[in-house]
């Protein structure tokens, strides 16, 4: 697992559909209804190669949300294909690619590192291990939880933190509404790859457009 191969997907041809989350490559297909939801996913689930490779899939009611996997060093040279295929099969089920609803939340959990307890919530909350870091839903449906290892000699004024990361094009209008909403801006340096905001408590969020927008934050977490 390295980050070459979500390089490589975003260096692809014919994956414009699909958005380099945290979480790794992700497609939201829109649909006329449910049931032609659930067709389209149906169709999907028979993509050759796409059957026990991680992928999950997801029907709501006007759209259809395809993960590759669940973490986005996972993505592979073969998750390419995969894309164009799954992209291809939704075209012809009258599913249309919606990057601005793909999106993935995330809870971040700082501690220093003799303080680190990721086994105490993947059982309180009922999740897996996906990496020695962070703990998944089993479902696919709760944010994922992950450790931000703190310097021993740093103090910690916020033990948590949100993680909203999204398509890179869309991050700036995200923090517009968030700032239209009452919320301030804490630290931009890393903009345009991530902002830090917080709301009129001081309750922190990242809103990144990484890995999709390439850069990775350098200043990402509560300072």
């Amino acid at each position: 697992m390295s980050e070459q191969g979500w390089q490589d997907f975003l260096a692809a041809e014919g994956v414009a559909d699909w958005v380099v989350l945290h979480g790794g490559a992700t497609a939201v297909f829109r649909v006329p209804s449910l049931g032609d939801g659930a067709r389209l996913a149906d169709a999907v689930a028979q993509v050759l190669g796409l059957a026990g490779s991680g992928a999950l899939l997801t029907v709501a009611d006007d759209r259809l949300t395809v993960r590759l996997t669940r973490g986005v060093f996972r993505l592979e040279v073969a998750h390419i294909d995969l894309a164009r295929q799954i992209s291809a099969t939704a075209r012809q089920h009258r599913g249309v690619a919606d990057r601005a609803a793909v999106q993935e939340v995330q809870l971040a959990v700082a501690a220093k590192p003799d303080q680190i307890d990721i086994a105490f919530w993947r059982a309180v909350l009922g999740y897996a291990p996906l990496a020695d870091d962070n703990a998944i839903d089993p479902l696919g449906h709760g944010s994922t939880v992950w450790m931000q290892d703190l310097s021993p000699n740093r103090p910690l004024r916020h033990a948590m933190h949100v993680d909203v990361s999204v398509a890179r094009e869309h991050a700036k209008a995200r923090v517009a509404a968030a700032l239209a909403a009452g919320g301030r801006v804490v630290d931009y340096s890393d903009a345009p790859a991530g902002w830090i905001l917080a709301d009129q408590a001081g309750n922190r969020v990242c809103v990144a457009a990484w890995p999709d927008g390439s850069r990775a934050p350098t200043s990402a977490g509560p300072p």
